[in-house]
C-alpha cells in the first residue's frame, strides 16, 4: 500500500472517530480564554498579566484531529495551568466569519486572517511574542499531552531561539522525560 493510500485510510478511521470527539466544546476544555476578537487586545492582555505571548490554535468544526485534541489534551489541567501561566490561549475558526482585529490593528473575517497567514489545513498553533510576531508554527495534533506540553516549554523557555522543535522533542524523549 503506498504512503497516500496508508494516509487515506487513517484520515476515514479519524473522520470516523470524531463524532465521539466532536461533543467536547471549547467550554468544556477550559482552554481558551475568552477572546474579545482583537488581537492586540490580546497582545495588551498578555502584557498586562506578564505572560510570554499569545497561543493562537487555528481550528475547524469539521476537524478531527482538532475535536481529539480538545478531547483528549486540551481539556488536562496540567496543560491548561501552564499554558495559562506562560500564554494567552486564543481560538480562531479557520473558516469563521465573526470579524478578527488583527496585531496591525486590521479588521477582518476570522478565515480572511486564516488564508492570510496560509492556514490550510488545521490544527495549526502559532505562539506569538508580545510585539505580535511569530516565535513558532505548528501544524498538526500532537500525539500527547506530554507532546503538548513539551510544545509549550520550547517556546517560553526560548528553545525555539537555538533549535528546531523536532530536535528538542527528541532529546526530551531521550532523556525520559
Amino acid at each position: 500500500m503506498n504512503t497516500m493510500k496508508i494516509f487515506y485510510v487513517l484520515s476515514l478511521i479519524l473522520f470516523a472517530m470524531a463524532p465521539a470527539y466532536a461533543q467536547t466544546s471549547d467550554a468544556e476544555t477550559g482552554f481558551f480564554q475568552q477572546g474579545f476578537g482583537d488581537l492586540t487586545e490580546e497582545l495588551e492582555i498578555a502584557r498586562e498579566e506578564g505572560k510570554k505571548g499569545v497561543f493562537i490554535m487555528f481550528d475547524d468544526k469539521d476537524c478531527p484531529w482538532c475535536a481529539k485534541m480538545k478531547a483528549t489534551v486540551l481539556n488536562q489541567p496540567d496543560v491548561q495551568k501552564y499554558y495559562r501561566e506562560f500564554f494567552r490561549p486564543v481560538r480562531v475558526d479557520r473558516n469563521g466569519d465573526e470579524i478578527i482585529t488583527d496585531f496591525n490593528g486590521n479588521e477582518m473575517m476570522a478565515k480572511t486572517l486564516a488564508d492570510n497567514l496560509r492556514v490550510r489545513a488545521t490544527p495549526v498553533m502559532i505562539f506569538y511574542d508580545l510585539q505580535g510576531k511569530p516565535m513558532y508554527r505548528h501544524t498538526g495534533a500532537t500525539r500527547s499531552t506530554q507532546e503538548f506540553l513539551w510544545m509549550g516549554e520550547y517556546v517560553a523557555e526560548g528553545h525555539y531561539k537555538t533549535q528546531r522543535y523536532t530536535v528538542y522533542k527528541r532529546l526530551k524523549k531521550k532523556a525520559g522525560q
